[in-house]
């Protein structure tokens, strides 16, 4: 599959999962080629400048209303809320876990004002940058998500991607997640070995 085929396969199905939201009247690009265009932002895994350069060289003809660089990265911004209605639907058994991104080494940490992100633990170790938090179904599909800086607590910056579930799904969690003042109705926590469905995690 060459690289232009990929993108119009992935237009097709981001229209064919948006379908109901309409065009603003003002726009110049349709919700369906936004959110295109911000899945391959983000698949590309580099820079904005470095992506629009990549972008208007080799593709334009895909987006020939292609708005300028800045006002693009706005329209990803704005659009965001859109990201929810490719969450799949929960299940009765569901799993919540967290992932350690690291952005740069622990040794660099406070070295630039800039930094991103700060120091915490993940896996049992240390990293600088953040935690990207999820909750799957029973087939492994995302149902809701959450970021925050890697120093907080499992328990406290996420708990309420549990509640948001109460009488929806059974929500398995490991020990991280156990918290002294809170713990949900349809929260579940598990011991290391305990569960085999919490494997499920390992998959994403």
């Amino acid at each position: 599959m060459t690289t232009v085929d990929f993108i119009i396969e992935l237009f097709c199905r981001v229209d064919d999962q948006l379908g109901p939201v309409n065009k603003h009247s003002q726009a110049q690009l349709y919700p369906s080629e936004v959110v295109t265009l911000a899945l391959l932002f983000a698949l590309k895994g580099r820079g904005q400048r470095a992506f629009w350069r990549w972008l208007t060289r080799d593709y334009r003809k895909l987006f020939p209303h292609l708005p300028d660089r800045t006002r693009l990265f706005r329209l990803f911004n704005s659009h965001r809320r859109w990201v929810e209605l490719f969450m799949a639907e929960p299940s009765v058994l569901g799993v919540i876990d967290s992932y350690g991104v690291e952005l740069i080494h622990p040794r660099r940490e406070g070295r630039s004002p800039a930094q991103i992100g700060k120091k915490g633990k993940s896996n049992t170790r240390w990293i600088v940058g953040g935690k990207l938090c999820f909750v799957l179904n029973h087939l492994g599909l995302v149902v809701a998500w959450e970021c925050d800086t890697a120093n907080v607590h499992d328990g406290s910056a996420f708990q309420q991607l549990v509640e948001q579930f109460d009488q929806i799904m059974v929500i398995f969690a490991d020990a991280g997640f156990r918290k002294v003042d809170w713990h949900a109705d349809n929260l579940r926590l598990c011991q290391r070995g305990e569960w085999n469905v919490r494997m499920v995690v390992e998959t994403v």
